[in-house]
């Protein structure tokens, strides 16, 4: 495709944003039932949210949060983990929920990644176990399942808590279930990029009905519980999930098959730009992995790419309005870890992963013209930044 893709009005090159959320005029017609009542704090609706949730991921309870973060410290938190403990996991993600792990008190322990799938390495996991460790973190990793019947047999065998960071997957399926089935816990986010998108919010679910309570007491207080002595047993972290939010959530829950199938169709779309391009590899789906809907469309430059030819590509994108980013940044190499000791060459596939992974604007409102647009302005970037590079 020559030339940019230019506004009819201005001329002016449009601007392809990262996300753009798929809302319909129902989800408007839910915030205003919301904003028209008289609860705005946690209500009816959110319990509605949390009930057809839990039911989505085909768990016993969902406790609505504020964002998955947080969502993750509760979750450490209601299983006593802190100080003195170590929780294994993985530095690689567009979003950083490793950080509660950190301020949980506990000792985050990095463990690298598998190379194509990008989530955490069930054996790479397995060596970092201690006498310290009592929990694992795996991710699903930018839509991707983790190797769940694995780390499952992993955890049970060591007696470890098995959490499920599934904020970047919303309805994609391992062979063994849909994610979210499998932890101990599984913690979501609806804050964007994601499918479900409404700038905040979360979803934590389990199976065990006595951490659901606990959860839900670390999680807020409701009016109800002003005058309950047992009720303040432990301070909340005051995370609840407004009415507004749980509205939204639930209205695009409604129609989830219709979200993630638009947005298949724009995966289709890119799969079959992109597949042309030697030097850049599209998303990767493992065998045993029976549907992936992604987070955002991640692909990995060469390995002849370095990290800076890796920004001065997206730098040349975002010349054209192109909204792309660089989808981890490792969170051993972040300050704070490092003071921990963590240091540059600690986790070698993690960070050749991270230095050549670019996200692409990825939601369901794109056209062919935009896709094919970016992965040509993509090729021609790459090729201005070292082109001929292996793609593996």
């Amino acid at each position: 495709m020559s030339g940019e893709v230019v506004s009819i009005a201005t001329g002016e090159p449009l601007q392809i944003p990262l996300c753009d959320p798929d809302l319909t005029q129902e989800d408007l017609e839910a915030i205003n039932a919301v904003l028209c009542g008289d609860r705005l704090g946690d209500g009816p609706v959110a319990e509605k949210l949390e009930r057809a949730f839990a039911a989505h991921c085909g768990r016993a309870k969902g406790i609505a949060v504020s964002g998955a973060g947080i969502g993750l410290l509760i979750a450490l938190t209601a299983k006593g983990i802190g100080p003195g403990d170590e929780v294994i996991l993985s530095a690689h993600s567009f979003r950083e929920l490793g950080h509660a792990v950190l301020r949980s008190g506990a000792v985050p322990v990095f463990a690298d990644i598998d190379y194509w799938s990008g989530c955490l390495s069930a054996e790479k996991a397995a060596d970092k176990i201690t006498g310290k460790t009592r929990a694992i973190v795996a991710g699903n990793t930018a839509g991707h399942p983790a190797d769940w019947p694995v780390f499952r047999e992993l955890a049970d065998a060591h007696g470890l808590f098995l959490i499920e960071d599934s904020s970047e997957a919303i309805g994609s399926r391992h062979k063994a279930g849909i994610v979210g089935s499998f932890g101990d816990v599984a913690v979501f986010d609806f804050a964007q990029p994601g499918v479900i998108c409404c700038g905040e919010g979360g979803m934590i679910v389990t199976d065990d009905t006595t951490l659901a309570m606990t959860m839900r007491r670390l999680r807020s207080r409701s009016l109800a519980d002003r005058t309950s002595v047992s009720a303040g047993v432990d301070a909340p972290f005051g995370a609840g999930m407004g009415e507004m939010t749980a509205a939204l959530a639930f209205s695009q829950l409604s129609r989830l098959d219709v979200l993630l199938e638009r947005r298949r169709g724009v995966q289709a779309m890119y799969d079959g730009f992109m597949q042309s391009f030697e030097g850049i590899k599209p998303p990767y789906i493992a065998p045993e992995v029976e549907e992936v809907h992604w987070f955002l469309y991640v692909v990995h430059l060469g390995t002849r790419f370095s990290k800076s030819s890796r920004d001065a590509i997206l730098e040349d994108m975002r010349t054209e309005a192109i909204d792309a980013h660089a989808y981890s940044s490792p969170l051993h190499l972040q300050r704070v870890y490092r003071e921990l000791g963590w240091k540059k060459g600690d986790l070698f596939v993690t960070e050749k992963v991270a230095d050549r992974a670019v996200a692409l604007p990825f939601h369901a409102h794109l056209t062919p013209e935009q896709v094919s647009f970016m992965v040509a302005r993509m090729k021609d970037a790459s090729i201005n930044s070292g082109a001929g590079a292996a793609i593996y």
